[in-house]
């Protein structure tokens, strides 16, 4: 009876630490897009840069991301997988040494790949973009590969330990630097350099390497603070199995490659923009036209889509060593559970993030970007992406937990060919324009949600009934719809747009969390699963919901 009840407050805290981790994750992504948006806004408002200087920056950072990927995103999450595996068993000495030999594989890796960056800057910018302008950008940008390669391995290790924390803290230090710097940096370039957009662009792609080296500090003081512990754990070690140096690179490689496979192929996607998207539209508009519709693509429109899916990728990154110790185990129930109940929490992130992009995105625009509002159709196709993609990114987090490593990264890669095509097709068409690389996004994740879907359900049992899933969330998004765009329409002849436009949004976030609670979308048990469910449930008792 003791044993039973022993393992019964073990399970409770299992699922109180990975819904923590959620939130923790949670909390802090939102917190980096937000922050992410003040420099944004900043740069698209500024005299001098606009849509024309975010065109510069962004043709830019998806080749700094593609090197990026190759070098290290794949790391974490494979570090992670590898470390919560040893962990699982007890084998804290080894999960310890995974670090060690991934931490100087990933330091050669990453230091390539920032010389490959900042000695190809040239060849890229005036052969491959055809942007001359980005040229500095990118050697700006080519010091920060090494550091987030060595601070994906940091990352990882933290995570796999079920210390999320740390991960969310680091990350928030570097955008916060990021940010503040970005401001500084590009005011000094201004008054420096005569308000010139290509020194203004390098600027601010300084500061981003600038902040990735403050990330990487903070996780060094953090490892110095935790050491102790480590030895504590390494002494108290059981199942240690030895394994030679060349067999633990082999074993992070096998994990990482595949993982950083999806990044890539994600990254390709952008970058299919970044090489089509100009040249096609320069068939048919000037120069400097061309290169701010790809600015309003690349800037505004990927800026503000991407924000849902820093919220959710929290359920992406706590998936993986959650389920990959649950697998160790042999639990299959909480895999079921796990994955089921994060789908559900996606599918209700997700579906209102896409309906009020879509409803309020003329609006949007007008809030954030007074000065550069261009982009409400391109912003309204693009948001179509953001359901299937925070789903998307929910699967590949279950399946790279659970081993099948390879299925995210052939899902996307189908999508990213879609994509091609259909860029190809559509962009150069005066009829589409830049509207086509929105379309052809929008095909490109409802291809990859389509086939990693498919694939999680024969792998993945799910308890995830069709009325919960999609009816009623369904039912949930229209009622928001409905009252937050005619309360908006009243507002908007009443009082100025930009205040409708916030009241607006606010009465959306209210509708749809009424609606959600009184339709009764989570179960007893599944509230009881968050951080402070018990005492939740008894609030909604209390007004008689439940």
């Amino acid at each position: 009876m003791q044993k039973t009840n022993v393992a019964k407050r073990k399970k409770t805290a299992n699922k109180q630490g990975f819904f923590q981790s959620v939130v923790t994750l949670m909390f802090s992504q939102v917190l980096i897009k937000l922050l992410g948006m003040v420099y944004t806004l900043y740069l698209t408002n500024r005299q001098g840069f606009g849509d024309e200087g975010n065109g510069i920056v962004s043709s830019s950072y998806q080749i700094y991301a593609m090197l990026l990927t190759i070098s290290s995103i794949g790391v974490p999450n494979a570090i992670s997988k590898l470390v919560s595996e040893r962990v699982a068993v007890g084998d804290h000495k080894g999960a310890y040494r995974i670090f060690k030999i991934a931490f100087a594989t990933f330091a050669v890796i990453g230091l390539i790949g920032s010389l490959m960056l900042f000695f190809g800057a040239r060849i890229i910018a005036y052969n491959w973009l055809q942007i001359p302008e980005a040229e500095m950008t990118m050697v700006a940008l080519s010091p920060a590969i090494f550091f987030v390669a060595i601070s994906s391995v940091m990352r990882g290790y933290c995570n796999g330990r079920q210390n999320i924390k740390a991960t969310a803290r680091s990350q928030t230090i570097e955008q916060v630097f990021k940010t503040a710097l970005t401001i500084i940096i590009v005011e000094i370039v201004a008054i420096i350099s005569h308000v010139s957009t290509e020194w203004m662009a390098a600027g601010a792609t300084l500061a981003t390497t600038l902040a990735t080296f403050a990330g990487f500090g903070y996780l060094y003081m953090y490892y110095k603070v935790i050491r102790k512990e480590i030895i504590s754990e390494i002494k108290s070690t059981v199942n240690y199995k030895y394994e030679r140096v060349k067999t633990i690179i082999k074993k992070v490689l096998f994990v990482s490659i595949p993982i950083a496979l999806t990044a890539i192929m994600s990254s390709l996607n952008k970058n299919i923009d970044s090489f089509t998207v100009v040249r096609s539209l320069k068939q048919f508009l000037p120069e400097n036209e061309a290169l701010a519709q790809y600015g309003i693509l690349g800037g505004k429109v990927d800026m503000l889509t991407s924000l849902p899916l820093s919220i959710n990728v929290a359920f992406a990154t706590a998936l993986v060593p959650a389920i990959s110790a649950a697998k160790a185990r042999k639990d299959k129930k909480t895999i079921t559970k796990k994955t089921s109940s994060s789908l559900l929490i996606s599918m209700l992130i997700g579906l209102p993030c896409t309906v009020g992009m879509y409803l309020f995105a003329g609006p949007i625009l007008n809030l954030l970007f007074p000065n550069a509002s261009a982009g409400e159709v391109i912003l309204q196709i693009s948001s179509l992406t953001i359901i299937f993609t925070i789903l998307d990114q929910t699967i590949n987090g279950a399946l790279q937990g659970y081993g099948k490593l390879l299925i995210p990264a052939f899902s996307l890669g189908c999508g990213v060919l879609v994509k091609l095509i259909l860029n190809l097709i559509l962009v150069p068409n005066p009829a589409f324009g830049v509207n086509g690389a929105a379309w052809a996004s929008v095909a490109c994740h409802l291809v990859a949600f389509t086939i990693a879907s498919t694939l999680l359900r024969k792998n993945i049992k799910l308890d995830l009934p069709f009325s919960k899933f999609v009816v009623k969330p369904i039912i949930a998004v229209t009622i928001m719809g409905i009252c937050s765009y005619c309360m908006y329409s009243i507002l908007a002849g009443i009082i100025a747009q930009k205040l409708a436009t916030i009241l607006a949004m606010i009465i959306a976030v209210i509708v749809y969390l009424l609606a959600v609670i009184a339709l009764k979308i989570f179960s007893k048990d599944e509230i009881y699963e968050f951080p402070n469910g018990p005492k939740i449930y008894k609030i909604l008792q209390k007004f008689k919901i439940y």
